[in-house]
């Protein structure tokens, strides 16, 4: 078999060698937003076998073994590591035209070596003990991993409640060659709609800020103390997923009164949960704004819309879709509200709708403060637009509606230390897509003019953007070792 993932992979032209080659190939990573564990991460666990690294926690391959028509003991269920391994790799073939094939290639050439094979239920058992042989090398821990794959920094993304024991064992560890950073995601604080759970989280933030919530007052204090503690372990960044953002006017004695309805158990109605939901939601934003951090708006989700399955497997198993919410008009006045009274942090803004590219894309132009470039970004395709398609209409839409040269790139947004190479797929697909236009006369074939806005977007606009250092980020010694021809 002729080799599947080779060097010049997605690349249709020479132009588009040129840059990824030249340029975007050997940059470090800097993966600002991930599900990734820090517990795994500090304690540079060693996994067993692939399924516990590769399979479990990803509902991009749930899904598709599900609608190839495995059975779910085979995916979530009982079965052993090997079986479900295997279930796995017979569904591989069935995935081609998905996004899927793609990545499961990538992911075993990079950093298994293995790109002689297709994984398939032929080749299972030797891919099965290849990959299973390497992760029990000391290169293959979780450090080790994050190594080899080049990552200057991540971002995980951690509950006001978590103590952040991980990442204070992380800092203290000074063998550890890259940086792991908390962000800060109070969306459980946001669900007053949600009954006992929102009590129980209440509960539990009361403890973990050590202040007894009986009121709205007091929610903000604890919200306040935790938003604190975490910019004292280098938090720079929040995070909320939210169906879209919420706008309603609310004066202080009625949310009073929403949350003690709620601390008494009685039933919350959408309007008094929006109310609630805005007034928190703006002030949570205010505390963004007090430390200089950075805010991210995961917008338009439908979330665990398979009710059977949310009793039978719970929440985030892979039955969430894409939404059709109204965002653009709540979402405008939302930052105009910050904007109005000079208090709108720096903020990037994700959707999941493909529908909502160009407004996404038009929607940054209106609060940028010609002071910080790229002060508000449109977030990297997300979800369910994480492919070549959505990808390559993610950038023109960017590039038509503003300024793609200061977009700060892809994270992995992944709970699988092997997802890495996704970002690999995300500068091919930009290096194709600016070598097709210079193929075209569309834009100069001048690879330092170009090169540069690739080397920006896949690298040093995020350093920029999270305020990595105050040096030019080409000086750092990790890429002045490079041998790009950028350097």
């Amino acid at each position: 078999m002729d080799v599947f993932i080779t060097e010049d992979f997605l690349l249709a032209n020479k132009a588009a060698m040129d840059l990824y080659h030249g340029f975007a190939e050997n940059l470090p990573i800097v993966d600002y937003h991930c599900h990734t564990s820090p517990r795994e991460i500090a304690e540079n666990h060693q996994f067993a076998n692939m399924t516990q690294i590769w399979l479990a926690g990803d509902h991009y391959k749930w899904r598709a073994m599900r609608a190839a028509g495995v059975p779910e003991d085979r995916i979530t269920g009982g079965a052993s590591d090997w079986e479900k391994f295997l279930a796995w790799a017979e569904t591989v073939p069935k995935t081609i035209g998905n996004p899927l094939y793609h990545w499961t290639h990538l992911e075993l050439k990079r950093p298994f070596g293995i790109s002689d094979v297709l994984l398939n239920g032929t080749t299972a058992q030797m891919v099965w003990e290849r990959c299973n042989a390497c992760l029990a090398e000391k290169e293959f821990s979780a450090q080790g991993i994050i190594r080899q794959m080049n990552v200057e920094l991540l971002c995980t993304t951690d509950d006001p409640i978590d103590s952040l024991e991980f990442h204070q064992q992380l800092k203290r560890d000074t063998t550890c060659p890259f940086r792991v950073l908390p962000a800060f995601r109070a969306d459980k604080a946001l669900d007053i709609d949600q009954g006992p759970a929102f009590l129980a989280y209440v509960e539990k933030l009361g403890v973990a800020s050590g202040i007894a919530i009986g009121s709205y007052q007091n929610l903000l204090h604890a919200l306040k103390k935790r938003h604190d503690y975490f910019h004292e372990q280098g938090c720079r960044l929040s995070d909320h997923g939210l169906e879209t953002v919420y706008v309603e006017d609310c004066a202080e004695s009625e949310l009073e009164s929403i949350f003690r309805r709620a601390l008494s158990r009685k039933t919350i109605d959408p309007l008094s949960a929006r109310k609630y939901k805005s007034a928190l939601l703006f002030e949570l934003c205010l505390l963004d704004y007090s430390k200089e951090w950075v805010q991210q708006f995961h917008l338009g989700v439908l979330r665990n819309v398979n009710p059977r399955r949310l009793r039978e497997l719970g929440l985030d198993t892979g039955f969430d879709t894409i939404g059709s919410f109204d965002i653009a008009q709540p979402l405008s006045a939302f930052l105009g509200k910050l904007d109005d009274r000079g208090l709108l942090a720096k903020t990037i803004i994700y959707n999941s709708n493909p529908a909502d590219n160009e407004m996404m894309a038009a929607m940054i132009g209106n609060f940028q403060d010609g002071r910080i470039p790229g002060k508000i970004q449109y977030g990297g395709p997300w979800w369910f637009m994480d492919q070549k398609d959505g990808i390559e209409r993610h950038l023109n839409a960017l590039s038509n509606m503003g300024l793609l040269s200061q977009f700060i790139g892809m994270p992995t947004d992944s709970r699988s230390l092997l997802s890495y190479p996704r970002h690999d797929y995300f500068r091919r697909v930009l290096c194709n897509l600016l070598g097709a236009e210079i193929e075209k006369g569309l834009i100069p074939h001048d690879m330092d003019l170009v090169g540069g806005l690739v080397t920006d977007v896949c690298y040093r606009n995020i350093r920029r953007y999270l305020d990595l250092a105050n040096e030019d980020p080409m000086s750092s010694p990790r890429l002045a070792s490079l041998t790009s021809t950028v350097v």
